[in-house]
């Protein structure tokens, strides 16, 4: 029952919950990863609306909604549904089986001491998290992975702890059953760009301060020019640190050629702050016109993103099916 993945290539699993549009976090973070990968493995990408629904069932009018955006948001930065297996995560219910199934197998104390879990509850006062779903989703999470039985899922070094925990579920269902029934993942360590919001704390859509890949040329050069630079740059005249400037740190990473040059004006005070920012919007726009050009067109053909969900769906089922067929049996819930 080892792997399942087709053409001798290794299985990815990935994915993101649609909570709203991408972000150039989420960019630089992992679609940009996502893209070359799909070139060497045979590659699966979710969008998690069973895991949106977690923190979200309160208000859940949004999320199909921005289940459109988000698979927008992957096909215009260069996700290729004809080599990748694109779909949204309750078109396949083998997920929501393969976890009910895999719960039977989860201590409790393993959920309780997971440290996201606790953080996210002291973090997100806005919504109440305190339900079954939310402690569960470390479980949902390796039915995910495992209903593919994915060798590898790409993290970085701060969600090492997540895929640990799914690899202990897998290692004690196998055990229990006396047999590799699922494959235990490995990580797929990226090296990925940090990149700070537009105040210079952690990008994300709760703080506000994203700049959004599907933003238009007026909204990014609005929110570049509310960046906070360097604190310790009062006047014009003053030396700039460009090792501790957010703008300079978009420039590593969206335009690292100019970054040289952009550090020494700003060391040697060439050149303003909101000359740099300026400059930099100017950057972000034609960074982004590719994107954004292949958004529109797909906004202008609906029907394409439907027929690439129910593709995805087909595609991905197929694999989980047979997953789900093997591990019933295993767990006596198979034909008689």
């Amino acid at each position: 029952m080892g792997n399942a993945s087709t053409g001798g290539r290794q299985r990815i699993l990935s994915g993101m919950r649609p909570t709203g549009r991408l972000h150039l976090g989420n960019l630089v973070g992992a679609l940009w990863n996502w893209r070359m990968l799909q070139d060497e493995y045979d590659c699966f990408f979710m969008i998690a609306d069973y895991h949106a629904l977690m923190s979200e069932y309160e208000a859940p009018a949004d999320i199909a909604a921005n289940t459109r955006e988000v698979l927008i948001d992957f096909i215009s930065c260069g996700l290729d549904p004809a080599r990748s297996v694109i779909f949204r995560q309750s078109d396949v219910p083998e997920h929501a089986e393969l976890h009910l199934i895999l719960s039977c197998y989860t201590p409790i104390s393993w959920l309780e001491r997971n440290p996201t879990y606790k953080e996210q509850v002291q973090q997100l006062v806005t919504r109440d998290i305190h339900n079954y779903a939310f402690l569960g989703y470390p479980v949902l999470q390796t039915a995910d992975i495992a209903i593919y039985k994915a060798n590898l899922v790409p993290v970085g070094e701060d969600q090492l702890p997540h895929l640990e925990l799914a690899r202990e579920v897998v290692r004690r269902f196998n055990s229990l059953l006396g047999r590799e029934a699922l494959v235990e993942p490995q990580a797929k360590l990226t090296a990925a760009p940090r990149l700070l919001g537009i105040d210079r704390r952690k990008m994300s859509k709760s703080y506000g301060n994203q700049i959004d890949v599907a933003d238009p040329p007026d909204a990014i050069r609005k929110k570049v020019m509310a960046m906070i630079t360097d604190p310790l740059r009062i006047r014009l005249a003053d030396p700039g640190h460009p090792e501790d400037c957010n703008v300079c740190q978009y420039y590593k990473v969206f335009d690292p050629a100019a970054h040289p040059d952009v550090a020494d004006k700003c060391r040697n005070s060439k050149w303003g702050c909101t000359d740099c920012k300026r400059h930099l919007a100017d950057v972000l726009v034609t960074f982004l016109a590719e994107p954004r050009a292949m958004r529109a067109e797909l906004e202008a053909h609906p029907d394409r993103l439907r027929d690439i969900l129910a593709d995805g769906a087909r595609r991905a089922q197929a694999a989980a099916r047979q997953t789900l067929d093997e591990v019933r049996t295993l767990v006596g819930l198979g034909k008689m």
